[in-house]
């Protein structure tokens, strides 16, 4: 069942590309929720500026809350990063985008402990002429490791539409072979039959049976 949600976030990512391409668009788009034991894991953070003409300053950190704790910094990024002393040190690297809109980090060679909600705090302070208002918004990641990946759901179908297609076209091979053996059979048996009744006709009635050549 986790299949359903990668599918979602690859769905989404398609659609955040699409938009790059097409004019500046910005997309929240929610991260992945599951990651497999030894891999990479990008924590996806994504905040849009509803208005990029605006010349803003922008901080973001990063917190962790294993299951029954509480939070505990991990992360913290605002012109340069800063990882503080945790369990994840030296296995965090930040990868946002120059416009601070894109926040995310990667946690390297993830670790079954690495199960559990890690929260990624915006804060961003606009530059206007008369005040420099503050705006902070929040995202939740409910993480969790697994020893090994899952069977993905989409390829068990894929596999069971393939062997349903591949028996519907064996079957309709075989239906085919029978059609086309029967009608050369009764093609064989007709052109027997015809020699045959050639043969039983007398000789006199063959030659009143040979077409006449005009001169």
């Amino acid at each position: 069942m986790a299949a359903l949600p990668r599918l979602l976030w690859v769905s989404s990512a398609v659609l955040v590309v699409w938009a790059g391409f097409c004019s500046a668009v910005c997309v929240e788009v929610p991260s992945e929720t599951e990651a497999v034991q030894g891999t990479h894991m990008k924590l996806l953070c994504i905040s849009c500026m509803k208005r990029e003409e605006v010349t803003a300053s922008t901080m973001v950190e990063w917190f962790y809350r294993p299951e029954g704790g509480k939070d505990e910094p991990i992360y913290k990024y605002r012109n340069t990063n800063q990882e503080f002393p945790s369990r994840f040190s030296g296995r965090l690297q930040w990868n946002g985008s120059k416009d601070m809109q894109d926040v995310s980090i990667t946690v390297l060679n993830v670790t079954l402990n690495d199960s559990g909600i890690y929260t990624c705090n915006i804060t961003r302070e606009f530059e206007f002429e008369i005040h420099r208002p503050l705006f902070t918004s929040s995202r939740l990641i409910h993480l969790t490791v697994v020893e090994e990946a899952g069977e993905d759901f989409t390829s068990v179908i894929s596999e069971i539409m393939m062997y349903i297609l591949l028996v519907f076209l064996t079957l309709w091979l075989l239906i085919e072979m029978v059609y086309c053996y029967r009608k050369v059979s009764k093609a064989e048996e007709a052109a027997q039959e015809n020699a045959t009744d050639y043969l039983a006709i007398p000789s006199e009635n063959k030659e009143n049976c040979a077409v006449p050549v005009e001169e």
